[in-house]
């Protein structure tokens, strides 16, 4: 999504107020759970829903 939309993670990271640690960890498939008002603001930013941003490993 970062790509198709032409952001970098620092840009995201300071217009969803979320920090570049944390918005790593959940790009690198690294993160265990996210809150729903970081959800939120991610989605509204990038313009998706949260099926484009995750899917389900099994």
């Amino acid at each position: 999504m970062l790509e198709l939309r032409g952001i970098s993670l620092a840009e995201l990271s300071r217009r969803v107020d979320v920090s570049v640690v944390n918005l790593s960890v959940l790009k690198n498939n690294r993160g265990r759970a996210i809150r729903f008002t970081t959800l939120t603001r991610l989605c509204e930013e990038l313009q998706c829903s949260p099926g484009d941003l995750f899917e389900i490993q099994t």
